[in-house]
């Protein structure tokens, strides 16, 4: 799991998986023509999220294909973020109240995060 945080830590990374959420199966050079930077640069992004198994490859023929594997990103999801997010929208109804004490704040109201 280190791995798959690792590799979406980068913005360029990302930007690739975004790349690739749009529209899946991109060769290197299709997508070195949408991320500005050198083909080895993005080959070296491309080996990083594919050992995170973020990004698998199928060949066709001579080209090589790459898809997104959005498997990792669930995964992070059911172990850490639904933990937080949960509680969160569990409590949703001090907002509706205007209370957000409960919530983001103490118990004299002041709130902790920007209005």
């Amino acid at each position: 799991m280190d791995a798959v945080f690792k590799a979406l830590a980068d913005p360029t990374r990302r930007s690739m998986l975004d790349e690739l959420l749009r529209e899946d199966g991109q060769t290197l050079s299709a997508l070195e023509k949408r991320i500005p930077m050198t083909r080895f640069g993005v080959m070296k992004h491309l080996k990083l999220l594919e050992a995170a198994g973020l990004v698998v490859t199928k060949r066709c023929g001579r080209e090589k294909l790459h898809f997104l594997n959005p498997i990792p990103i669930r995964l992070i999801h059911d172990r850490w973020l639904s933990k937080f997010t949960a509680p969160w929208l569990a409590g949703r109804g001090h907002e509706e109240r205007g209370n957000f004490a409960g919530d983001l704040g103490d118990s004299a109201g002041r709130r902790f995060l920007p209005a």
